[in-house]
């Protein structure tokens, strides 16, 4: 549970850090996100987890 906790501490400052950086490039990438029909993005979702998962399981295998 706390590498769960870790995890999500570290998603949410590198989510804060480009929110604070780069503001009108975040706003830009949203747009886009809603633009885009939902296919791709669950697509994108479905392999980004994927490959999540599997970082996950060769560092911590």
């Amino acid at each position: 549970m706390s590498d769960f906790l870790a995890a999500l501490g570290l998603l949410f400052a590198i989510e804060g850090i480009c929110l604070a950086a780069f503001p009108a490039s975040a706003k830009r990438a949203m747009a886009a996100a809603l633009a885009t029909p939902d296919g791709p993005l669950r697509i994108g979702g479905v392999v980004s987890a994927l490959v999540g998962v599997l970082i996950v399981w060769f560092v911590r295998g």
